[in-house]
This record gives C-alpha cells, structure tokens and sequence, in this order.
C-alpha cells in the first residue's frame, strides 16, 4: 500500500493540474500545443487511468469537481482516493503510469524571482527584496 500511496503522490500534482488547466475538457481535450508539459503529463496519466477502468464515472465527477472547486483540499482529496481504488485494484496499471513519470519535465522556474522546487523543501524560500528570514530550530 506505501508504494501506492508514494505513486499517488507523484501523479496527483500533474492530474491537479491537468484539471486546473482545462476544467471538465481535461477529460475528452486532445493534446495542445501550448499546454504545458506538465498538463500534458497529467492528462495522458487521466487518460491511461480511464481507459484501464471500467468504472469511470467516479474518477470523472472527480475530476469535474476539482475542476469546478480546484482550491478545495476535500475535492482533490476525492479525486486521489478515487484514482487509490483502481491502483489497489490493478497493479500493472500502477506499474505502468509510474513508468509514465519518467517522462515528467525537469521543474523550471521563469520569470522575475521565480522559484522551482523539485521535490520537497525543508527550508525558507525568499524572493523579496530586504527580506529577514530567520530559521528557528
């Protein structure tokens, strides 16, 4: 089950944002240009997810609803448990969408003091300017 959980943990992100990028339309869009390869990422893992169900009708009012709520914890919460269920239930799917995330993009930052995280940070993350971080331990 950890090793499902830690599968879960690299999809969700890009699956949040597939449906933040596309609303509802994440679930029939074809790929697009423009959409950014992250979205893109998110949306092939929907659909390899989908296609691999035969019970999709929860997955996608999952979906619509972190597409219509998409600040709400609860939703994507909903969705995560949803998308838990089919890999618990279907292993060589789990198998095949962790292959999927090799491909996911190196994380960039652009534009006036951006900032990108690759995974997790422990730390203080500033960009003002004159700014006073203190790190208490």
């Amino acid at each position: 089950m950890a090793e499902i959980d830690i599968l879960l943990g690299q999809i969700m992100p890009v699956v949040e944002a597939a449906a933040g990028a596309y609303g509802v339309g994440v679930l029939t869009r074809a790929e697009d240009e423009a959409a950014g390869a992250t979205v893109r990422l998110g949306q092939r893992l929907l659909a390899r997810i989908l296609h691999r169900d035969t019970n999709t009708a929860s997955i996608e009012a999952a979906v619509t609803d972190l597409a219509e709520s998409s600040e709400d914890p609860d939703v994507l919460s909903a969705l995560r448990w949803q998308i838990k269920k089919v890999l618990r239930d279907d292993p060589q799917l789990a198998g095949e969408l962790s292959a999927m995330l090799t491909e996911r993009p190196a994380v960039q930052a652009t534009g006036t003091r951006s900032v990108a995280v690759g995974r997790d940070n422990t730390g203080i993350i500033s960009t003002g300017e004159g700014a006073r971080n203190n790190l208490h331990r």
